[in-house]
């Protein structure tokens, strides 16, 4: 058996006309504002997942949490538990009568005073130890994890190397506009079109090491950053170096979900857009996706990055990838519509 690839999967994705251009959906994603006025305020907790290291979970409770799924969100390149998809995500898990539970990477989401470190795309010990911590406090009986772009890299990537953690009950994963490939998509951001979208990271990325060297004095030589123009650069002089990868080849090489795709044996799901502007969905025609049974993978026309924003029908605000994900979670992360079964990964 192969994975289930789709280019015209049901429902398909129709997209808003005036956002039909990826550049256009990926921008106004971005920047419209969303509310959410019948979710409550989510309860923070400071966790610590090493040593020296604590990160921000928002956490959306039902009041019998323990008998109920929970949705675990991992966000994209300096974005944080505040970015539109991830509350979209909590609402709509809390409207299931889920819980959900925000992550927020090392730093973001103003937490540079809780790590002397950076985070990078393969980092999954981070979720692995949030949810053992969760688990254990709660009594949770079962996880489904959700990511969009390097989140959804994450995302991948831990339900890849679930043979290495057997104590997390996780049931079932999805990513949107994963970067499964990251060489692949640091190629693509590179292109002269999407000059912009590079630039806003760098940004982001130049202004958290100015942060840290306000929270943490010294620890790290920003000598160099004035010279970082690109995510590449980056990369190679701070989060490669940082982590012990050597160089920005390296990391991405041994960062990336693709590597261990093939070992994933829970329901998984990959949403992507062929107008996305810089994660190209003929990554996931990778032999190590597209031979795995395990995993569903749905190609859209349109969508942009992380966008997806179609007319709002029958209840649901538009956004599409959300309502997809939650689906997916509720007919394969859910058997019999207990949900606190786990599933067997050695099939």
């Amino acid at each position: 058996m192969s994975a289930r690839i789709s280019h015209e999967a049901e429902p398909p994705f129709v997209p808003r006309a005036r956002f039909r251009n990826g550049h256009v959906m990926t921008v106004v994603a971005w920047a419209r504002r969303r509310a959410f006025a019948d979710v409550p305020e989510p309860e923070p907790a400071v966790i610590r997942v090493a040593p020296d290291t604590e990160v921000l979970a928002r956490c959306y409770w039902q009041p019998d949490r323990a008998a109920r799924l929970t949705v675990l969100a991992l966000h994209g390149l300096e974005g944080s538990s505040e970015v539109h998809y991830m509350r979209g995500l909590a609402a709509k898990a809390w409207r299931r009568g889920w819980n959900a539970v925000l992550l927020n990477q090392r730093n973001c989401g103003g937490t540079d005073h809780l790590a002397p470190g950076l985070y990078h795309s393969g980092l999954t010990e981070d979720p692995r130890q949030v949810m053992r911590h969760l688990s254990s406090a709660h009594g949770l009986p079962a996880f489904a994890v959700a990511g969009y772009s390097l989140g959804g890299n994450l995302a991948m990537k831990l339900a890849g190397e679930l043979d290495e953690a057997p104590d997390l009950p996780v049931v079932a994963a999805a990513g949107v506009c994963p970067t499964m490939e990251l060489e692949v998509c640091v190629r693509a951001i590179e292109r002269r079109a999407n000059l912009p979208y590079q630039w806003n990271f760098v940004r982001n990325l130049r202004g958290r090491m100015r942060r840290k060297e306000r929270h943490w004095p010294g620890a790290f030589d920003l000598a160099p950053l004035g010279r970082i123009w690109t995510i590449r650069r980056f990369d190679d002089v701070y989060t490669a170096r940082h982590h012990g990868f050597g160089d920005a080849a390296t990391y991405y090489h041994r960062a990336s979900a693709m590597r261990v795709a093939h070992r994933i044996r829970i329901p998984a799901l990959v949403l992507a857009a062929a107008d996305d502007p810089f994660v190209p969905p003929s990554q996931f025609d990778d032999p190590a996706v597209r031979a795995n049974p395990h995993i569903t993978v749905r190609i859209q026309p349109h969508g942009g990055h992380c966008g997806f924003i179609g007319e709002p029908s029958n209840g649901s605000d538009g956004y599409w990838a959300e309502d997809v994900v939650m689906e997916f979670f509720a007919r394969d992360a859910l058997p019999g519509g207990a949900g606190l079964s786990r599933p067997d990964r050695a099939g």
